[in-house]
């Protein structure tokens, strides 16, 4: 299949590996350029659609479209210049590429083993695409369920004005924290008390949607009230984090509903692959060697899926596994969320200016 498309976007004149490998490791750059819509065909341009030639080698058109496809979000207006300024970065893509087949670079060990990373990482994702296109479409039965089951994120959906606070704190020193702020009146006087008592601390007021919080924890924050904190222990201390206000904003089922048709597609897809791939292992062979055989995956207990990081209101990328190509949710119109306080706590509530440790 690559090589197929190397065929289809170069000259007669066929790449050599050393081309076609050094192409794959700097391509990525050419891709960064914003741009999308398809480039005018020019009936005078001869059959080769060679549009500028580097030395003895040609960049066609095919090769500017193919990037141009890679795009989004560029009306077909702007498409003409695009495609000039995308020319422009494969005729350097090129002069880098034929300096470095004249030092060989493209022989050196670790270029090799970029290429073949790349290659594996490219054939693999295209196969899990494939499976995962397979997954069925959720019914509007099962989205209008989902749309119902999670009012936290639709018909009673809040912004929240956050306060977090992360504490530098060793192990026997947590449970003396978690004493204080549950005796202390506010946030405002345990901030006074970590300061006093030469606590280090970082302290950040965020806005946060429902669909912006880990999914996880979108009913716990629903069911919390304004000013009543959250304490957790992480590595190295614990995290507070407190509800300062908060403003209802809802979601009504049509604005929600085409993006949890993609979240329920994008957690089939990754169910589907799942199991694939579990009907892939149980099928091979697999042996480990050396020093991987005092271990191997009988005595590695695979780690619990992540609950998906974000709902469906906002872009979601699908829970697929590691190097799947992520198709996001639709963005649902809804009113900007703005930085300033989500409701309007009274002076005190928040000590202003506390950046950085303390």
């Amino acid at each position: 299949m690559i090589a197929k498309n190397s065929a289809s976007v170069r000259s007669t004149e066929s790449l050599g590996s050393g081309r076609a490998a050094i192409i794959v490791a700097v391509a990525a750059a050419v891709l960064l350029l914003a741009g999308c819509g398809d480039k005018k065909k020019d009936k005078d341009k001869p059959a080769s659609q060679t549009a500028a030639k580097v030395n003895k080698e040609e960049i066609t058109v095919h090769q500017i479209n193919f990037v141009l496809q890679q795009q989004r979000g560029l009306p077909p207006e702007q498409a003409a210049s695009a495609s000039k300024q995308i020319l422009e970065r494969l005729v350097d893509q090129e002069l880098a590429l034929q300096k470095a087949q004249d030092q060989k670079i493209d022989r050196e060990p670790r270029v090799v083993q970029q290429l073949e990373a790349a290659r594996r990482e490219i054939i693999a994702r295209a196969y899990v695409e494939k499976i995962g296109s397979g997954a069925p479409k959720p019914s509007p039965a099962e989205v209008k369920a989902y749309y119902e089951g999670h009012p936290a994120l639709f018909k009673e959906r809040r912004v929240y004005n956050l306060q977090e606070l992360s504490i530098q704190a060793k192990p026997d020193e947590v449970a003396g924290l978690q004493a204080k702020l549950i005796a202390a009146k506010d946030i405002p006087e345990f901030i006074a008390y970590l300061k006093t008592s030469n606590i280090k601390f970082a302290a950040n007021q965020i806005v946060r949607a429902a669909e912006q919080l880990p999914l996880a924890s979108v009913d716990k924050f629903a069911s919390m009230k304004d000013g009543q904190t959250i304490f957790n222990t992480v590595p190295g201390g614990v995290q507070v984090v407190a509800v300062l206000g908060s403003r209802l904003q809802p979601v009504d089922e049509e604005r929600a509903i085409p993006a949890v048709e993609q979240f329920l597609l994008n957690e089939r897809k990754r169910k589907v692959v799942e199991d694939d791939l579990k009907a892939l292992r149980a099928g091979a062979k697999v042996e480990y060697v050396g020093e991987y055989a005092k271990g191997g995956a009988n005595e590695v207990k695979p780690a619990p899926a992540p609950a998906p990081e974000a709902p469906p209101l906002m872009s979601v990328a699908p829970a697929l596994p590691a190097g799947s190509a992520p198709v996001a949710a639709p963005q649902i119109e809804v009113e900007p969320i703005n930085t300033g306080p989500a409701s309007a706590p009274t002076s005190g509530v928040l000590e202003k200016g506390i950046k950085g440790f303390k």
